[in-house]
């Protein structure tokens, strides 16, 4: 599912699909507001949903399935306005409808949001969270590992939450490319001692970065109320029955193959379709163990099993991700989605990150997951004033020199 204003981006996703000139004349024309991508379906199911969409005054338009070959099936994008998108849902039925329903509301704006953990609600959509990253491993990409320095990585949790961090992220084992997995004791004796100490002197709500449901089984004992899985649920069966059990929120990241292998050679016929599936199957997989939506965060996975292309894609398209009605995290902080672009190293690229976060706040991220937490903070602060309504401090807050401002 795939929902963006009609314009540039919409037309050039129906000339890619091979959609007849006149078509892409007749969006144009009527000004469509809203794309909502189907599929791939079999062409029954295809041609009941353009008569929908007739029916309820939308537009919809066949085309091939990216990447795919097969003559049974098809792709539709469905336009129109909200109005007309929850009416040709309505008239579909059946998964399709559910899916686009699914995919319609994400984008609606409801009354309130939030974000359910442990009998914590963190409200969602008011401003942008920002989630601090805290490595306590030997070997993090970022050169930022405090390795066993317990003291170390409790006092840079304490300051990241003086420095407006409204999230935690404990992680014990490196998961940047060509990594090496470790074993349970080892990520447990990382981990442990520093949920415990944060969990005892701050009030923000500390995530764990594992796959594995043992290690997550002992955080969330120790204090921890959100799982952070690389592995969207898919790694480790009892992971999303742990979490379920506790009452923690799960944050899903997608990724192709593992950290040892994962950007050997990276391949994707759709980037984003292929994800949107993957992240949709996690979803499943935890509503089946008993979590809602309200409990689940949905993160595409930058750099895991992507080429630089594949990361500006998903960036360029965050936005569709809402589709899948689970709030969305975005972690770009000291990336080499940076590193390649600018030619600096992770230390070298705070401002890199900046216009990530930024744009990503822009296309409607509800949580960034950063290194820097000031320098983010502040970013996410301005990026809010002018997206989000109200979110400006007034200006007796703000402390300048007349003529100075």
């Amino acid at each position: 599912m795939l929902d963006s204003v009609a314009g540039d981006e919409v037309i050039a996703e129906l000339a890619a699909r091979g959609s007849d000139h006149a078509v892409v004349e007749m969006v144009v024309a009527r000004g469509l507001s809203r794309a909502m991508l189907i599929g791939p379906v079999m062409l029954e199911q295809a041609q009941a949903l353009r008569q929908a969409a007739k029916e309820a005054g939308a537009l919809a338009v066949l085309a091939k399935p990216a990447g795919r070959a097969d003559p049974t099936r098809a792709d539709v994008i469905v336009m129109g306005g909200m109005e007309q998108l929850a009416a040709t849902a309505a008239k579909v039925r059946g998964e399709v409808g559910a899916c686009m329903e699914t995919a319609r509301t994400g984008f609606a704006t409801p009354p309130r949001r939030v974000l359910r953990c442990r009998g914590r609600e963190i409200a969602l959509g008011e401003k942008t969270l920002v989630m601090g990253i805290v490595n306590v491993t030997p070997d993090s990409f970022s050169g930022d590992g405090l390795g066993s320095d317990v003291q170390a990585a409790i006092a840079q949790g304490k300051r990241m939450v003086e420095e407006g961090a409204d999230l935690l992220d404990i992680g014990g084992e490196s998961t940047r490319p060509g990594s090496e997995p470790v074993s349970e004791d080892d990520e447990l004796g990382r981990v442990l001692p520093v949920i415990e100490g944060l969990a005892a002197t701050v009030n923000a709500p500390i995530s764990v970065d594992t796959y594995k449901s043992a290690v997550a089984l002992a955080a969330l004992a120790a204090g921890a109320s959100i799982v952070n899985d690389i592995s969207g649920l898919h790694h480790d069966q009892e992971m999303a029955k742990v979490a379920a059990e506790a009452g923690a929120a799960v944050i899903l990241m997608h990724i192709q193959g593992t950290p040892r292998d994962m950007q050997k050679d990276p391949k994707y016929a759709d980037v984003i379709g292929e994800i949107s599936g993957y992240l949709a199957e996690g979803i499943a997989t935890a509503e089946a163990a008993g979590l809602t939506r309200e409990q689940l965060v949905v993160d595409p996975g930058i750099g895991f099993g992507k080429t630089l292309e594949h990361n500006l894609e998903i960036l360029r398209r965050l936005r569709e991700f809402r589709a899948l009605g689970c709030a969305v995290m975005v972690g770009t902080s000291r990336k080499s989605i940076i590193g390649r672009i600018l030619n600096l190293p992770a230390e070298q690229r705070v401002e890199g990150t900046a216009a990530t976060v930024a744009l990503a706040v822009a296309a409607g991220a509800d949580i960034v997951r950063v290194h820097d937490v000031k320098e983010m903070v502040r970013v996410a602060r301005v990026a809010d004033a002018i997206v989000r309504v109200k979110h400006a401090a007034p200006e007796s807050e703000y402390h300048w020199e007349q003529g100075k401002a």
